[in-house]
């Protein structure tokens, strides 16, 4: 059997629905994605990884259902795929049709994001279950501090990652994590606030309905500006039309826009943890700042 053929039978076994068409979907380098089409007409998508670490799949299905129902996909900017299926090796949700860009649809977006930020129900920084960042680890146990949470659950492990693999000089290290270490002076204190944890901009999908659509998440409450420092990282698409509807929607505290590159100190490590590169050393040069 081919591969295509191996998933289609692997989605028709938890969907209870003929697969009658395939095609391979680019993008993602944990994943294998491949668009379905269903004998009911329906299109969606399925994910799959041979091996995947235990719980990979459930976590984020977990956070897919979590924010689907906070954003409450009712045409207001912001949407999240339906779950339609997953199991230990691949996870299904239906398509949706990329599109392109707009002023208007940045601004829903924005705007959208926010009111996804203030959902949270957590009085506590965390979640009661570990995640994944890709297909790394992600401590969440909860604490009351953010400093504390970020410091002890976003810097340090990752920080620690990179020391063992080589990728980070001790000067390097110690710049970090003196800066991680003044979180407290650095970013104003905030309640949690409900977080895709992964929003870089290969998870921010415009959709051809005029909706922009979250995937992949690793949801987790935390501190909002952590969402919008991955935003800034890797680039997006009229990402200043977006940050000022968020700002117009629920007003960020003074400086956040210098403060963004802090927050970035988080997915820099982990990308240095997984691929090594320059992702360490960026990460110096932005704690130098607050070291």
């Amino acid at each position: 059997m081919t591969r295509l053929g191996a998933v289609a039978a692997r989605a028709e076994s938890l969907l209870q629905a003929a697969v009658v068409a395939t095609s391979p979907v680019a993008g993602g380098d944990v994943c294998t994605a491949t668009r379905l089409r269903l004998s009911d007409g329906t299109t969606a998508l399925i994910k799959t990884l041979p091996g995947a670490p235990e719980g990979f799949f459930a976590t984020e299905a977990r956070g897919l259902d979590e924010l689907r129902a906070a954003a409450g996909n009712n045409g207001s900017g912001l949407a999240v795929p339906e779950l339609l299926a997953h199991d230990h090796d691949c996870l299904i949700v239906r398509w949706i049709e990329p599109g392109k860009p707009t002023v208007d649809v940045a601004t829903a977006f924005g705007r959208g994001l926010a009111r996804l930020h203030a959902s949270a129900e957590s009085t506590q920084f965390g979640s009661d279950q570990d995640g994944f960042i890709g297909p790394i680890p992600m401590p969440n146990s909860p604490t009351a501090d953010w400093s504390e949470f970020f410091l002890t659950r976003r810097v340090l492990p990752y920080l620690q990652a990179c020391r063992d693999r080589g990728v980070v000089s001790a000067e390097e290290a110690g710049i970090i994590e003196r800066a991680a270490v003044r979180v407290g002076e650095v970013v104003p204190p905030e309640p949690p606030a409900r977080l895709h944890g992964d929003l870089w901009n290969g998870n921010v999908l415009w959709g051809t309905d005029g909706i922009v659509s979250l995937i992949d998440p690793a949801a987790y409450s935390g501190h909002r500006e952590m969402d919008l420092g991955m935003l800034a990282l890797f680039g997006l698409p009229l990402l200043p039309r977006v940050l000022a509807a968020y700002h117009e929607t629920t007003p960020l505290a003074d400086g956040w826009e210098d403060r963004l590159a802090f927050h970035q100190l988080f997915p820099l490590l982990v990308h240095a943890a997984r691929f090594g590169g320059g992702y360490a050393a960026r990460a110096g040069e932005i704690s130098r700042r607050y070291a």
